[in-house]
C-alpha cells in the first residue's frame, strides 16, 4: 500500500493532495481512488461514474479506449 494511503487510513482523514494522480473528489473513500478500489473491489460503471462525477456513458468510453490500448500493446509484444 502506498505511504499516502496508509497515512489517510491511519489518521482517518481524507487526502487533500489534489495534485495526486489517484485523487478523486469522494470523501467516503478518503478522496483516493486507490482506497476506493481496495475498499470496494470490483465496481460497476455507475459506481465509478458517481465517484468521478462523470456519466456512465463517458466512463464506458474511457474503459473501451483503455482496453483498445491494452490489446494493441499486447499485439505489439507478440511481434
Amino acid at each position: 500500500m502506498k505511504k499516502c494511503v496508509e497515512e489517510c487510513v491511519n489518521k482517518n482523514k481524507s487526502c487533500h493532495n489534489s495534485d495526486c494522480r489517484a485523487w478523486i473528489n469522494h470523501k467516503k473513500d478518503f478522496n483516493c481512488s486507490n482506497i476506493s478500489v481496495e475498499k470496494h473491489g470490483d465496481m460497476t460503471l455507475a459506481q465509478i461514474a458517481d465517484r468521478l462525477k462523470l456519466s456512465i456513458v463517458r466512463v464506458k468510453q474511457i474503459q473501451d479506449k483503455a482496453l483498445q490500448k491494452l490489446q494493441k500493446n499486447r499485439h505489439l509484444k507478440a511481434i
